[in-house]
């Protein structure tokens, strides 16, 4: 009976101090990297009024001709950007176009202006074929509105305009947004 009591001490105690032991060895760390993968992006958001909207000078009285003409569009541009970057404008041909007939883009005036929220060195520039900087050094951002303003003066008003055949004409302008 002895032996019985002494292998059940044993057993029990080998028991007790193997479960030590079994715990201790379960206290193992493991770790794990957690990668963030960025690239750089940038985009017109699809807010952006002056995707496939329209910009309208309506000249129908003498005083139309004598005067200037301003468009303000706001929120033409809503722009997202990872970095700094420039927005450049320029139109698709040398012409406004109505079948035949033509009247210089240089004509308009386009310009930047306050009251959006993007920052930016913002600049007035005569429309070319040419991309020219409507904005400089615009602050990275989500979602930034950019207003612009469109005009004509009196002077080309009078001089270039007058006289063209009535119609409707039309030239595509191609707002950029470029990462510095």
């Amino acid at each position: 009976m002895k032996k019985q009591i002494a292998i059940a001490a044993l057993t029990i105690g080998a028991v007790v101090l193997g479960t030590d032991q079994v715990l201790a060895q379960n206290s193992e760390k493991a770790s794990t990297s957690v990668n963030i993968i960025l690239a750089d992006v940038i985009a017109m958001d699809i807010g952006t009024v002056a995707s496939e909207g329209t910009v309208d000078f309506n000249y129908g009285t003498t005083k139309d001709y004598n005067s200037s003409k301003n468009v303000t569009v706001p929120n033409s541009l809503v722009i997202i950007s990872s970095k700094n970057f420039d927005v450049k404008v320029k139109s698709e041909g040398a012409n406004f176009v109505s079948g035949a007939n033509a009247i210089p883009v240089d004509i308009l005036q386009v310009k930047a202006i306050p009251g959006g929220s993007l920052v930016g060195t913002m600049n007035e520039v005569t429309l070319s074929t040419t991309d020219q900087v409507l904005v400089s050094n615009a602050s990275l951002g989500s979602k930034q509105s950019l207003n612009i303003a469109y005009s004509i003066s009196a002077e080309k008003a009078s001089k270039v305009l007058l006289g063209k055949p009535r119609g409707t004409y039309t030239q595509k302008i191609t707002y950029t947004a470029t990462a510095l």
